[in-house]
């Protein structure tokens, strides 16, 4: 990745976004994906999306897509669009960097 593009990429990642995509998913809970807090992760577990390998899993059958996830993450859990847009952006990444 080149030095801007980095840079640039930092300067809009929350910490949170950054923690999680550093490292394999392993057991992480739901509330460890940027833009889900515990307002978000208790609707996302009430539906059954207790752990993020499992909003992963729903990532992937979306296949990657943007529009289709975030459409996803706001019927779910009444997230908003930036909300939505966090957690897409810390899978996409993820995703990137480990699968």
């Amino acid at each position: 990745m080149r030095l801007a593009s980095w840079l640039l990429q930092m300067s809009t990642t929350s910490q949170k976004h950054r923690n999680f995509v550093s490292e394999p998913m392993g057991n992480k809970d739901v509330r460890e994906l940027a833009g889900i807090g515990d307002v978000l992760g208790s609707r996302l577990e009430d539906r059954g999306y207790n752990k993020a390998y499992v909003v992963l899993g729903q990532f992937l059958v979306l296949k990657k897509n943007r529009s289709l996830f975030t459409d996803w993450v706001k019927d779910v859990c009444q997230a908003n669009s930036k909300q939505a847009y966090d957690c897409y952006n810390c899978l996409r990444e993820w995703t990137e960097n480990f699968l």
